[in-house]
């Protein structure tokens, strides 16, 4: 990853603390309102929860581990699709019992919290995880056409969120921003373990 994306994930942490300590604030709650009038029952943007859907989510996170395992040998990477996919996963269950925030009223509403959104955070975790994962060993265009893909797919999912009216948008944005700072984390992780390995193969 560029050098800039580790300053960005400290940010991006510090941005969802700020949300998670303000999002009673008015001015968070004239947001979420306004955000909302924007985007409430916009179909076409609403569609885009379902490939932000968890079992949806699981297969992508299958199809990738045996594409991983019997394509591109990577073993490693299957370890950090883990680490995204569904260590994110229990981290933002853990977030929502943390916060305890209540979703929008409105008739047949889940029961889950709502701080941060589930769709946004593990949304950009599989997503950018592809991204990554694909990216490597590819072209340069490639790879610029995944992480294209996979940032407007991501934003899509999150705006879904406020279209149906499941979120807020402060939860959407708080989701973003922890879900980039723990696949900084994974992408660190990842990084380091990899030039462990090529520098003990030199050896």
């Amino acid at each position: 990853m560029k050098k800039w994306s580790f300053p960005l994930a400290i940010l991006t942490l510090i941005i969802f603390f700020a949300f998670r300590l303000t999002y009673e604030s008015d001015v968070i709650l004239n947001f979420d309102k306004k955000v909302a009038e924007i985007l409430f029952g916009n179909r076409y943007i609403e569609f885009f929860h379902y490939i932000g859907e968890p079992k949806f989510v699981v297969w992508v996170a299958i199809i990738l581990i045996v594409y991983l395992a019997w394509i591109a040998k990577n073993y490693r990477g299957m370890l950090f699709v883990v680490l995204t996919f569904a260590v994110g996963n229990v981290l933002n269950q853990m977030l929502k019992k943390w916060v305890q925030r209540s979703r929008p009223e409105i008739e047949d509403q889940l029961t889950s919290f709502s701080f941060p959104s589930g769709h946004a955070m593990t949304g950009i975790l599989y997503l950018f995880t592809v991204a990554y994962l694909l990216s490597e060993n590819n072209t340069k265009a490639r790879q610029i056409q995944l992480w294209i893909g996979a940032i407007v797919l991501t934003i899509l999912i999150g705006l879904s969120r406020v279209a149906g009216a499941r979120h807020f948008a402060s939860d959407v944005l708080a989701g973003w921003c922890i879900g980039y700072t723990w696949f900084i984390i994974c992408v660190f992780w990842y990084e380091r373990r990899k030039r462990v390995f090529n520098k003990n193969n030199i050896k």
